[in-house]
């Protein structure tokens, strides 16, 4: 093979590495938002869509004349930690009114290729006025419009509806405000990843509350793995051993390329021992290197790096939230506590932190801020693999170790070393 062969063979195989990590990181990718990482993933879409449809069993959607890419990311088991959030300073979660004006919104977009914004609430208040179920939208009340803003920024952000003149932050403060919107509803119809539409399981709305998780896990149900509920169930007779290993490669590899770090204590046994198999360790070690990640096996459990960072939406250590620069403060605390961390231990270091800087953390400068400030903390700590909760005790995992002080003098450093690599 000639040496300019070799390194086009080099250069796809970096490309696609890199998509996939893309990807992983931002499940919706629009030439608009980011036309290099668009066009890398354009360029690939073929080993690209190949590779995921393989490994984890999703599906990926490269529109290049509509200009973006979309991966169809689906999990049995249902993850909070990851929810829409508002883009403002705070980058607060969204609560249910706004998850519910948002599913309104793009409802009543789907219908208008141009609009604006005032037409736009009018349409979303003559909707929840006929709908028995949803509490009527109100523009006169200012949290209202607030909620409406973060639904419609949100969709910005995704590329699903481009606003063409004005700024939507303008209508919280009035509703005579003028932003001209231009509906992209091929996209709109991209968000939701759910093998099965809502609409389809034509649940009476009074039932949706006492069926919520039964409803849920029928929205994830996947026909490619038989009969059984959406987990390839091996106990059933309808699911072939096909199906079977097709589900437990999936459902492991899902889980490693989309969590942090992946604990052996976390799986089923026929998870564990897929994996630990020749064939599921082979399948496992050459998708981390098709992907351009460092696999790293321990006693306790799976990591891949990401060398360039480039693979997730979130980062640990991170200045950029209070919260987590809190969490790697607090994490020595929960380390050092064998049983466990207490709240009120980790609410007074919380307070101390806030004592000794009171510039810093303004948003928890209150009479409940440190305790906030150590609950948010904690949630940051357990999203990233790094403790879990023991009733109302924190613990520390295995992972946490990557994160302990190092002593000062060469011994000591010897021996955090050894420590770590015998915990993690």
């Amino acid at each position: 093979m000639s040496s300019l062969a070799n390194q086009l063979v080099v250069a796809e195989r970096e490309e696609v590495a890199r998509g996939i990590r893309l990807l992983l990181g931002r499940p919706l990718v629009t030439e608009r938002g980011d036309p290099d990482a668009f066009e890398v993933i354009r360029r690939r879409k073929e080993p690209l869509a190949k590779w995921f449809d393989y490994h984890c069993g999703w599906t990926l959607a490269v529109e290049p004349r509509l200009g973006y890419a979309r991966l169809l990311k689906i999990r049995s088991i249902a993850d909070g930690s990851r929810p829409a959030r508002r883009l403002r300073s705070g980058r607060a979660p969204f609560d249910r009114r706004r998850y519910m004006l948002l599913c309104v919104v793009v409802a009543e977009l789907l219908l208008v290729p141009v609009t604006t914004i005032g037409l736009l609430a009018d349409r979303v208040v003559q909707a929840t006025a006929v709908d028995d179920v949803l509490p009527a939208f109100d523009t006169a009340s200012r949290q209202e419009r607030m909620a409406f803003v973060d639904a419609l920024r949100l969709l910005e952000s995704y590329g699903a509806v481009l606003t063409v003149d004005g700024a939507t932050e303008n209508f919280v403060e009035s509703t005579d405000a003028k932003v001209l919107y231009r509906v992209d509803a091929t996209l709109l119809m991209r968000l939701l990843a759910a093998p099965i539409g809502p609409s389809r399981l034509a649940v009476p709305a009074q039932e949706v509350p006492l069926r919520f998780e039964e409803l849920l896990g029928e929205l994830a149900r996947e026909r490619r793995y038989g009969g059984a509920a959406g987990a390839g169930d091996s106990d059933s007779p309808a699911v072939s051993e096909t199906q079977r290993n097709l589900w437990l490669r999936h459902s492991v590899l899902r889980r490693l390329f989309d969590d942090p770090v992946l604990y052996r204590d976390e799986l089923s046994d026929d998870e564990l021992a897929y994996l630990v198999s020749p064939t599921g360790r082979q399948i496992l070690r050459r998708a981390a290197e098709q992907a351009g990640f460092v696999l790293e096996e321990r006693a306790d459990g799976f990591l891949l790096v990401d060398p360039d960072g480039i693979a997730t939406d979130a980062k640990f250590p991170d200045d950029s939230g209070t919260a987590r620069v809190a969490a790697l403060l607090l994490l020595e605390q929960v380390a050092a506590s064998p049983g466990g961390a207490a709240p009120e231990q980790l609410t007074a270091q919380a307070q101390e932190l806030l004592r000794r800087f009171p510039r810093w953390a303004k948003t928890y400068q209150s009479a409940e801020g440190a305790q906030r400030l150590a609950a948010d903390a904690v949630c940051v700590l357990c999203d990233f693999g790094l403790a879990r909760r023991a009733g109302d005790r924190v613990l520390a995992r295995p992972a946490a170790a990557r994160y302990r002080v190092t002593g000062a003098t060469a011994a000591a450093q010897v021996g955090t070393a050894l420590q770590e690599e015998s915990l993690w």
